[in-house]
Formats: C-alpha cells, sequence, structure tokens
C-alpha cells in the first residue's frame, strides 16, 4: 500500500471531505474502477468514491459511498488514505470485509456456531453469531479473533467471560 492522502475535513453537506493529496497520489486514479483505502483495526477498508474532484494540484473533493452520515464523516477526519500498488498482491490476501464471514462457522470456549449476520454500526459494529438456535451479538474487534480459515470458512474466536451468558 501506498500512502496518498490524508482526509483534511468536512466540506458541504452532501457528505463531502476535502483532501490533502501527497506527491505519490497516482495520475491516473479512476474513482469509479479504483478505492481509496483507510486503516481501521488494522484491517485496510476499501472506501469507494461516489464523486471525486481536483481542487487545485494537491488538493481534492470526494464524497464516499460510506460516508452516510456526519458522524461517520468526521470519524474519519485526520486518517492517512492508501492505494494498492503492483507489489500489494500478497497483501490483498489479508483484506476483507466483515461481511465476508457470514456463513463462516466460528468456534469459542468449546462451542461452535455459525456467522449468521453482520450489523454494521458506525459505533459498534456486530457479528450475529448463532449459537444451539440463539443469535448473540458479538462485537466485530481484532483482538477477539484468534484465527481466520477462509479456505475452510472456519473463525476461532476468544471472546471476554460473560459474554456468551444470557
Amino acid at each position: 500500500m501506498l500512502t496518498v492522502a490524508k482526509i483534511s475535513k468536512t466540506f458541504g453537506t452532501d457528505g463531502g471531505v476535502l483532501l490533502n493529496l501527497y506527491d505519490a497520489f497516482p495520475e491516473d486514479f479512476d474513482p469509479a474502477n479504483d478505492p481509496l483505502f483507510v486503516e481501521v483495526d488494522n484491517l485496510a477498508v476499501p472506501l469507494w468514491c461516489d464523486r471525486f474532484e481536483y481542487r487545485g494540484a494537491s488538493g481534492a473533493l470526494a464524497v464516499f459511498a460510506d460516508f452516510d452520515s456526519a458522524e461517520r464523516i468526521d470519524e474519519f477526519a485526520g486518517r492517512t488514505l492508501f492505494v494498492r500498488t503492483g507489489d500489494d498482491d500478497t497483501a490483498a490476501d489479508d483484506e476483507f470485509l466483515p461481511e465476508d464471514l457470514i456463513g463462516f462457522t466460528v468456534e469459542t470456549d468449546g462451542r461452535r456456531g455459525r456467522i449468521a449476520d453482520f450489523y454494521d454500526n458506525e459505533v459498534n459494529p456486530l457479528f450475529g453469531i448463532e449459537f444451539d438456535g440463539r443469535e448473540v451479538l458479538v462485537p466485530f474487534a481484532e483482538e477477539f479473533i484468534a484465527a481466520i480459515d477462509f479456505e475452510a470458512r472456519h473463525m476461532k474466536l476468544i471472546l471476554p467471560e460473560g459474554l456468551m451468558e444470557l
């Protein structure tokens, strides 16, 4: 990944943000086909542009599809943006969206379940995991994930004591 910009502040009322573009920002950037990435909980999360306009030599106005509220926009102010480079082929295997894990089996504390849903709450994203016919809401937090096997569609979690209790 190559660091190319920083979200400086919100702009307007339609969810726009102003970007400070670094010299490394690719001249051939195509917002319709290329996402910008931001790091969230040590994961590279793609941000797709609904609108992208250059503002001078080192600035741009962007409206991201994922920014659906003023609070969400403010959450990303000051964050650094990246683009994928040709050297990122191996790193791309480590990137996923939480929604990609729906249907995976889950093992935690000797119990087995299945990820039934993902609730993308901007404050506290949650997995809905079915254990023995009931859904348990588990925060999507990197520190709870011990291992993910994408081929076997299996995830091992280490959860805090009491989280699985009614």
